[in-house]
């Protein structure tokens, strides 16, 4: 090996053991080859998810709009958030909802930072466990981007790491109900994992009243089909795969994880993290 092929080989390396595993951000690829990491559960089960939250000016909308409705969901938190809203952070358990790790901020992983990783969602599962006196059983990275760092520092702190099988492009500033609604439909099954965001501080300002519009029709859609509506804790989720590309189906074309490069899912608005 030539000599400057030789001293970039371990950073090459460092490289693609980071970002390979971010592949998994491409929802084929997730739902055929890591059906756990996508979130598939009990065929008769959906799981309901919000990401970004807690958020005093959106979150309580949310609670009750659930309440009104019957539904427990999984809310994927900030730590920075829960910290200095502990008091909200508190009602969405006492609410009988489950609390989950989205990280201690929302921030973009594009570059190897793997003690950073684990500092940062120790600090965050920490903070959730501190306000509710409960043990985070999920995690989530920012934007659905789960690189090698963020799921090693999962695994370690025994989180499981679960994406999502349908969304509902709820973060754009052109959202509204029926948009929300029609997007989730589209890949929405029984025995899927919706996500929704109950905040806008990583997105464009006011687009949570989309995904808070969006709530009773979809809920009654999902029972109407006969799925129960619930927790990520209730869905029994399962699969063949370790929620990691080496636990990889057999059937999973494991050449295209390993060609395709990820992109961001969403675009913020400038200035919004």
């Amino acid at each position: 090996m030539p000599p400057v092929a030789a001293a970039l080989a371990p950073a090459a390396a460092v490289a693609a053991a980071h970002i390979a595993p971010a592949a998994t951000w491409l929802p084929r690829l997730r739902a055929l080859c890591f059906p756990r990491l996508a979130g598939l559960g009990r065929p008769d089960h959906v799981a309901l998810t919000f990401d970004d939250g807690p958020d005093p000016r959106s979150t309580p909308y949310f609670l009750d709009a659930l309440d009104r409705l019957g539904v427990r969901a999984t809310f994927f938190v900030l730590g920075e958030h829960a910290a200095r809203f502990p008091e909200l952070t508190g009602d969405i358990a006492r609410r009988g909802h489950e609390l989950a790790v989205h990280g201690w901020t929302h921030s973009r992983p594009w570059l190897p930072a793997p003690a950073r990783d684990l500092a940062e969602i120790a600090r965050a599962a920490r903070a959730v466990r501190d306000i509710t006196g409960r043990r985070p059983l999920w995690y989530r990275p920012p934007y659905g981007i789960l690189t090698g760092g963020r799921w090693a520092a999962g695994r370690r702190l025994g989180l499981r790491p679960v994406l999502w099988t349908a969304w509902g492009r709820d973060w754009t500033a052109d959202a509204t109900p029926a948009t929300v609604r029609a997007t989730v439909s589209v890949d929405l099954r029984g025995g899927g994992t919706i996500l929704l965001h109950d905040s806008d501080r990583a997105s464009a300002p006011g687009c949570w009243r989309a995904a808070l519009g969006a709530l009773p029709a979809l809920v009654v859609g999902c029972r109407d089909a006969g799925w129960e509506v619930g927790t990520l804790a209730d869905h029994a989720v399962g699969g063949h795969d370790t929620g990691h590309p080496e636990g990889a189906r057999a059937d999973c074309p494991r050449h295209t994880a390993r060609r395709t490069a990820p992109r961001d899912p969403r675009r913020p608005a400038a200035g919004r993290h």
